[in-house]
């Protein structure tokens, strides 16, 4: 799925852990897109904001990101010494638009169709962008994560396979499957919605098993 940042794109995290959120600020690019957003449900209770959109090549909003919990930053060292504690405890919920393959206005080429692997893989992306394995070196991390990537995208294009397992989440209220899987890194799942859309979702010190998903009613909430 070929897609450009917009001005709202995730800022680069600085090697301290500290993020750039100036980009984030702006809700425009979401208000922009035609499909609805999805985050966490009300029972979730904690900070909300906005994290990127991606457009397509002809410049349609196709997918974004909505944070919820803490802000994970590159850096998330565990300081219980273990992965069962981390210091942050976030879950982003990812929204990729349902579409079919479709040529380009300028006829220059095509767009490739989405579907739930789009989302596990965007996921999966998302979680490695926020990842820095204990003890790497800092001119290794660049080689670990474009290997990592293209793991990911193995494993969301076999979504039937072993890595993954089914878990059953309410998306607005209606039990539906996701395909799920672990990592020393955190957690990644992806299903489908009855609005048009694909869901995907990351997350770290958050359990996966306890999450509900609705539609965004007002997405200026989250700026």
């Amino acid at each position: 799925m070929e897609t450009t940042s917009r001005a709202v794109a995730q800022a680069p995290a600085e090697e301290g852990g500290q993020q750039l959120s100036s980009a984030r600020r702006t809700v425009d690019g979401y208000l922009l897109a035609p499909f609805p957003w999805y985050g966490l449900d009300e029972a979730f209770t904690g900070p909300r904001r906005l994290m990127q959109v991606g457009t397509s090549a002809d410049g349609h909003v196709e997918h974004g990101s909505l944070g919820h919990g803490d802000e994970p930053s590159v850096r998330n060292e565990f300081v219980s010494g273990s992965p069962d504690d981390p210091r942050e405890k976030f879950t982003v919920v990812v929204t990729v638009a349902a579409s079919p393959v479709r040529q380009l206005a300028d006829g220059t080429g095509r767009l490739e169709a989405t579907s739930v692997s789009s989302a596990a893989w965007l996921a999966g992306v998302g979680l490695l962008s926020v990842t820095w394995p204990m003890q790497m070196d800092h001119a290794l991390r660049d080689d670990w994560l474009e290997q990592q990537t293209e793991t990911a995208w193995v494993l969301a294009d076999d979504l039937s396979g072993p890595d993954w397992s089914t878990l059953s989440l309410p998306v607005d209220g209606v039990p539906t499957p996701f395909h799920y899987r672990e990592s020393e890194f955190g957690w990644v799942l992806a299903g489908s919605t009855s609005q048009g859309v694909h869901v995907g979702a990351y997350g770290r010190g958050m359990s996966a098993y306890g999450l509900g998903f609705a539609v965004v009613e007002d997405i200026t909430a989250y700026a």
